[in-house]
């Protein structure tokens, strides 16, 4: 019994560590869920408290296999179904092949394969990202109505409004905003949620405090953001490693801080 508790407790904590760091970068696990309602849907329906915790406690487990499963597809990493299920039945019946130390082991040396292989995609896509980022912005420096700053961030008006412009980079401002990468693939709009987002303009990256402060209220601008004014090295999403940006934001509104603080 106190054997079966262990490894039971090491797999919740594994699946509780898998499922915080996916969470932080995309949402592979709920897109996953959803996939599944239609069928989840006709299930049948638990209603005592035994039967929903013990749902519960499977759905988790199997939410975190699916979610690592699907990661290490991307990375072209197989595994093996039936070892899967068997590896499953064995730890609920407390008959493993391998003892606790060594099945720790094993999922140590899993995870490290599965992070080098994220990392080695990850710096693939920087490389890749440095040079088409350059070659873009140097283009897209020769377009008509295109202004580079001094920091290398562009700019392109594309409505100008009338209204007052944030006074500094401690002001909040009210906007609509389309996040794209340089294929266009859209990582991040206010327009697809249906409101405005506000915010401190030191709270968000370097392209958008400087960008946001040229804006006037009622003004439409198209920003491209090198990748060190963006992320940077960092990856979030969609967004890969020295990724180059293209934001379309719209300034509703300048919020300066004594106004917010009455």
């Amino acid at each position: 019994m106190k054997k079966a508790t262990l490894a039971l407790a090491v797999l919740s904590a594994l699946a509780l560590t898998a499922c915080q760091k996916q969470e932080a970068t995309d949402k592979t696990a709920t897109e996953a869920t959803t996939e599944v309602k239609a069928e989840a849907s006709t299930a049948k329906t638990y209603t005592t408290e035994k039967e929903q915790h013990s749902y519960a406690l499977g759905a988790s487990m199997g939410l975190f296999a699916q979610n690592r499963l699907g990661q290490q597809k991307d990375l072209g990493i197989d595994y093996d179904e039936a070892a899967l299920m068997a590896g499953f039945k064995d730890g609920l019946a407390n008959t493993t092949q391998y003892t606790v130390p060594e099945l720790q082991e094993l999922t140590r040396a899993s995870d490290m394969k599965l992070k080098t292989a994220q990392d080695e995609k990850a710096n693939a896509a920087s490389v890749t990202n440095v040079a088409e980022g350059a070659a873009y912005l140097a283009e897209n420096a020769k377009k008509e109505g295109v202004t580079t700053t001094a920091s290398g961030l562009q700019y392109e008006v594309l409505t100008q409004g009338e209204g007052k412009s944030p006074a500094s980079e401690t002001s909040s401002v009210k906007v609509h905003y389309r996040g794209t990468l340089l294929d266009g693939t859209e990582f991040d709009s206010s327009y697809s949620r249906g409101e405005p987002a506000t915010f401190p303009l030191n709270r968000v990256i370097a392209g958008w405090t400087e960008g946001v402060q040229l804006m006037k209220e009622g003004s439409k601008y198209r920003f491209t953001i090198p990748s060190n004014l963006a992320y940077g090295e960092r990856a979030t999403g969609n967004i890969t490693p020295n990724s180059t940006l293209i934001f379309d934001v719209e300034l509703l509104e300048v919020i300066e801080p004594e106004v917010e603080a009455q």
